[in-house]
């Protein structure tokens, strides 16, 4: 069930990123800094506030790429900074989070986001990508 619910969050970010509201959203961000040591948490300045506020930027910044016009390419390239900026956050909760439950999800999530990323470079090194 977690697959399930984490894909299905997965694909709402991949259809909000299509809508046209989105679209002007994007192109607004790309004029945003995306330097993280420019970037402080809203609120709590915590240190896992901040390596959540670095983990985001880092995701932002490497997910804005060149898009080739190939769709498959493209999502594949976009996919992997995704599921790295999650395996990132995944860590920062292994580091600071108590709630074993959360800890025993972001453990499961750093698994199934690095053999998805394995997987997607296999595809783009097979396809040209």
């Amino acid at each position: 069930m977690k697959t399930t619910l984490f894909s299905t969050a997965a694909l709402a970010c991949l259809i909000g990123l299509a809508s046209p509201a989105s679209a002007q959203d994007a192109s607004s961000h790309k004029m945003m800094k995306h330097d993280a040591m420019d970037m402080k948490p809203a609120g709590d300045q915590s240190a896992s506030s901040k390596a959540f506020v670095d983990a985001n930027a880092k995701m932002h910044k490497d997910m804005a790429i060149k898009f080739s016009g190939n769709a498959d390419k493209d999502f594949m390239r976009g996919m992997i900074a995704h599921h790295q900026g999650a395996i990132d956050m995944a860590k920062v909760e292994l580091k600071y989070g108590k709630d074993e439950e959360t800890r025993k999800l972001a453990t499961g999530i750093i698994a199934a986001q690095e053999g998805e990323i394995k997987q997607m470079k296999a595809w783009l090194l097979k396809n040209g990508g």
